[in-house]
């Protein structure tokens, strides 16, 4: 049964700040339906031109770049709540793919109403474009991380990003949080090897900052996994919710 705006569970979460009843009205005339996937599938491919917005519901993904020979670069991770396929809104078509790493359920917009949703909800629209500046501010820090950061440093920034917004939606309980993906996924969001990626956990886990396996992430100690990478808070920012 699809889920209605009113009763979304990712409103409960302090993540997200809190919308009128109107705002909750507005999204449900834009929302279409819901999609259920597998893991593995592909939501938006790169240089697609998609009929449809989706907010993630539940389930995780990741976004990511292909070279011609190949070779990926994962430009971030997907978790609930996130907006997937503003840059095919405003731009014709996507400069990245989206793919399920786990079976996901998706909140599904009609990329056809998007500006007529902008024109006529000036404080939804506000939201989008918050969004969108945020997006923008991550990869200036994961630049910065990829330029900057030693190894050590970039897998722990990544690691504390991914755990702090983990715990403001509830997937973190007793330091550990569900963490589908693989070392490999995390090589190619740092630009390294996977085998120096490798080596990196080994020594975050020899100083009992953090273990990984099985799918799951623990962060032991999660000031002194911020303290390694570097980043000065680790707490709460509100985001809209879409």
């Amino acid at each position: 049964m699809t889920t209605k705006c009113a009763d979304c569970p990712l409103r409960r979460q302090e993540l997200f700040d809190r919308m009128t009843e109107d705002e909750v009205r507005v999204m449900q005339r834009f929302k279409v339906g819901e999609l259920k996937v597998d893991s593995g599938t592909p939501l938006l491919m790169e240089g697609s031109n998609s009929p449809q917005l989706f907010t993630a519901l539940r389930g995780m993904g990741l976004r990511s770049k292909l070279l011609s020979d190949g070779r990926r670069q994962v430009v971030n991770l997907v978790l609930p709540g996130d907006f997937i396929g503003l840059q095919a809104a405003l731009m014709s078509e996507m400069g990245h793919s989206v793919e399920a790493t786990t079976a996901m359920t998706l909140c599904v917009f009609d990329r056809s109403e998007f500006w007529s949703f902008f024109r006529d909800n000036p404080r939804r629209a506000f939201a989008i474009s918050w969004l969108a500046a945020v997006e923008e501010h991550f990869l200036g820090d994961a630049l910065t991380t990829l330029g900057q950061r030693t190894a050590l440093q970039a897998v722990a920034w990544a690691l504390i990003k991914v755990f702090s917004r983990g715990q403001h939606l509830d997937l973190v309980h007793k330091n550990r949080m569900p963490f589908p993906y693989r070392q490999q996924d995390i090589a190619d969001a740092l630009g390294l090897s996977l085998v120096h990626t490798n080596r990196t956990l080994k020594q975050l886990r020899e100083r009992q900052l953090v273990s990984w396996q099985d799918g799951e992430l623990v962060v032991i100690d999660p000031q002194k996994l911020a303290d390694v990478a570097m980043v000065e808070s680790i707490e709460l920012v509100t985001r809209p919710l879409v």
